[in-house]
């Protein structure tokens, strides 16, 4: 069940390239900018039934580090983020 929500997510997010695994987002790279990272959350939380404006207020609430915690805590099972 979970794969196959990704699967749908992961098709519907528009990427530079298509991926067919896990979405992983470098935060080093051009898509670890803070506006990447809630635009993505808006797309996930709209996918997902979720409250995007609440989960994007949450994310701005703070610096970077806690942007980066309220973004993992609600799509960590769906995204993977690295440095």
């Amino acid at each position: 069940m979970l794969w196959e929500q990704l699967k749908h997510i992961n098709m519907s997010i528009k990427y530079k390239k298509m991926k067919t695994g896990p979405i992983e987002i470098d935060l080093t790279g051009p898509d670890g900018n803070a506006f990447y990272l809630i635009g993505t959350a808006k797309n996930l939380a709209k996918q997902l039934g979720l409250d995007g404006k609440k989960i994007q207020t949450e994310m701005m609430m703070g610096d970077y580090e806690n942007l980066i915690k309220v973004f993992d805590k609600h799509f960590g099972d769906y995204v993977t983020l690295y440095r």
